[in-house]
């Protein structure tokens, strides 16, 4: 792999961007405050805009980087984020009308970051640029077709159904047997977009701490006592915002996700000609293999950005740089001579129901688990939790249902690898 040879492992937007959040380091922790969030990222910085444009006044630290983690390493594909297990399988598991309630709100969540984009002016360079899925295998595409035309029936959203014989018009692989158009799906740059979360939940006075690590945590008859280091500060409530870094001392939390790492690549600038022959329409992709394969241009159309799930639990860029190069050009063979600038990767936390939960464990309030679809789910769902903290609503399918774990499983995903492997071994069979 000579084109692996050298390359940053700083996400791609983070160096875009040259990656700040404004953040001031020297500020001390008060003793005392309304809310406390844990958690810098969309979920904490959503939620903590709502609760103090509302009178709280909220702090929030982060054990790294404010901003620093998925919600600046994702690949920005903005979608309703429907249901893992799929529509059939939501209907098999909660019935149709709990179902159609579940693509419901998804849409909901979508039509919610959007809205919140346009009005607060935010520039993340957004671009509703429609999604091209694709068939692995020809049994998969009858089913993308049902499912598509089934959602398109129960919310409004449009598809097209594209062959095998049109698909050239969408992607510029052969290795897909036709596919499905999400027309509404966007893209946008996330590092961008967390930026300017950040500008203005600090214009609202909110107090951001990175490099604020959480080392203890006591639950009183007045809130919660939390160990920063040496120092305690009294919270009357408490958010935890952490998604797939959630970590000690939140074990009772931490034990009912499961924190999956996902990587990504970017190319060197390359030509217009040579991105419009993966992308013809520069949309975002993806596929129907299980480990999640998906790719889009860069904002300005001159990069390939290429994701999946990588196959350690632990940062190991030399290993997955090479595994999703090997994909990658499996896809597009046009690619092979490309150079790769980037790799990085970061957690993303699923869960054993495929949903996301926010609500209230032991006086703890939460919002986590998103599944690899945290840009819109991560913002909706920390505004949500936050008007549930203010009492002012909140309600959200997400938080009727029970946030539940595994025996013996203690939060460290040791069995992953093997999991993920299978497959990926799935995947080369065909099933």
């Amino acid at each position: 792999y000579p084109m692996l040879q050298s390359y940053s492992l700083q996400p791609f937007w983070q160096d875009d961007v040259g990656f700040s959040t404004s953040v001031k380091q020297n500020q001390l922790l008060s003793d005392q405050t309304e809310v406390l969030i844990i958690g810098a990222g969309y979920t904490g910085l959503s939620a903590a805009l709502t609760l103090s444009r509302a009178g709280k006044n909220v702090v929030i630290v982060d054990a790294n980087q404010a901003g620093s983690g998925a919600s600046s390493r994702n690949g920005g594909l903005l979608g309703p984020s429907f249901h893992k297990l799929g529509l059939d399988g939501l209907v098999r598991r909660f019935g149709a009308e709990t179902a159609n309630e579940i693509m419901r709100e998804s849409i909901a969540g979508f039509n919610w970051l959007l809205d919140f984009i346009k009005v607060e002016n935010i520039e993340c360079q957004l671009n509703r640029c429609g999604r091209f899925r694709g068939a692995l295998r020809r049994n998969h595409f009858d089913a993308l077709r049902r499912q598509a035309e089934t959602i398109s029936q129960i919310i409004d959203y449009p598809v097209t159904i594209v062959s095998k014989q049109q698909q050239h018009t969408e992607v510029g692989s052969k290795n897909y047997h036709g596919g499905v158009v999400y027309h509404a799906d966007a893209t946008l740059h996330p590092a961008r977009l967390i930026n300017e979360i950040i500008r203005r939940v600090q214009a609202t006075g909110v107090r951001i701490l990175s490099h604020t690590k959480v080392t203890g945590i006591k639950q009183t008859y007045s809130g919660f006592d939390v160990n920063i280091g040496s120092h305690t500060i009294q919270a009357q409530t408490v958010l935890l915002a952490t998604n797939g870094y959630t970590d000690k001392p939140f074990s009772s939390l931490k034990r009912r996700i499961l924190p999956i790492r996902s990587s990504m690549i970017a190319t060197a600038k390359l030509p217009e000609s040579l991105i419009k022959s993966v992308s013809p329409n520069l949309r975002s992709h993806g596929g129907t293999d299980r480990l999640v394969f998906y790719y889009r241009p860069s904002p300005d159309g001159r990069r390939l950005l290429f994701g999946g799930r990588a196959m350690h639990y632990y940062d190991k860029p030399a290993e997955y740089a090479q595994f999703l190069h090997k994909n990658m050009t499996t896809l597009f063979p046009q690619l092979s001579g490309v150079d790769i600038t980037h790799a990085w990767s970061g957690l993303v936390a699923y869960t054993f129901d495929h949903m996301p939960h926010i609500g209230e464990l032991d006086g703890l309030y939460y919002s986590m688990g998103y599944c690899g679809s945290g840009v819109a789910r991560a913002t909706y769902l920390g505004n949500k939790i936050a008007q549930k903290i203010l009492g002012t609503g909140g309600e959200t399918p997400f938080a009727r249902f029970p946030f539940e774990s595994r025996f013996m499983y203690n939060g460290t995903p040791w069995f992953m690898p093997i999991v993920l492997r299978w497959h990926s071994y799935a995947d080369k069979m065909g099933w």
